[in-house]
């Protein structure tokens, strides 16, 4: 059966059922086999399943890889059909910056190191679209995968600090079959590029430095931001091309 499409919040309180358990996955379309584990795994755990797709434009720093972005909504409703997905929320802009982002949710410490210090605003964008979101859905159960691991930590902070009313659940990120995680922003990458990208992730699990693991990827073209060792786990990003790849390991 396919899902239920709505584009306001007006039309999904009209459907939403306060006595059901509400499962939610908030994506930026272009959606693959990691985002199909999310699904799935709400799917299991959750009566109805909320499906979000909407690329958010205040966490892009850079306006070219906004307009870069891959949009593909027909096969990303497909995937949704296949996972089972009840609802899918596919709102504008102007339903969800009615205001021209003159609100933002700002935190200060974690979002300015990493990807925070690298793409200025990005975290603020972020934060904001989720609360928005998961103020409009209202679910028990929110689904983020641990590629984007800062990403995760951050909302699963913001939900707690502002005593939000929601699971925050994290899943572990899928690769492909060659190592590199899995991420909308791979079909960008040129065919050369993509025989590279394996390299971020066999360099940061085998190599014992960050120093030697940001050297190796320099000498096979790759631009780093950085690498760092944080909390127990490696974080990388760099880029090839014009696609910026990041990507984390537990230590």
């Amino acid at each position: 059966m396919n899902p239920r499409v709505v584009t306001t919040p007006e039309e999904y309180r009209k459907i939403f059922q306060k006595n059901k358990n509400v499962g939610f996955v908030p994506t930026m379309g272009a959606l693959h086999d990691g985002h199909a584990q999310l699904l799935k795994k709400s799917k299991s755990e959750c009566d109805i399943t909320v499906l979000s797709i909407f690329i958010n434009p205040t966490q892009f720093n850079n306006p070219e890889d906004l307009n870069k972005y891959p949009k593909m909504l027909e096969k990303d409703l497909s995937l949704a059909k296949e996972c089972g997905v009840d609802i899918v929320f596919l709102p504008t802009n102007e339903v969800l910056y009615p205001d021209q982002y003159k609100f933002e949710v700002r935190e200060k410490e974690l979002s300015q190191l990493l990807c925070g210090a690298h793409r200025p605003g990005h975290f603020e964008g972020v934060l904001t679209i989720v609360l928005k979101l998961l103020n409009i859905i209202k679910p028990q159960k929110a689904y983020f995968g641990e590629k984007d691991f800062q990403q995760l930590s951050l909302i699963q902070e913001m939900v707690k600090s502002f005593f939000i009313d929601v699971e925050i659940v994290p899943v572990p990120t899928l690769r492909e079959s060659d190592g590199l995680a899995m991420s909308s922003r791979n079909l960008r990458l040129s065919k050369d590029d993509r025989q590279k990208a394996p390299l971020l992730y066999k360099y940061m699990t085998e190599l014992k430095s960050t120093d030697e693991v940001q050297k190796k990827l320099e000498e096979n073209g790759y631009r780093v931001d950085y690498v760092v060792d944080l909390n127990q786990r490696r974080f990388v990003a760099a880029h090839l091309g014009a696609v910026r790849l990041i990507d984390n390991v537990a230590l």
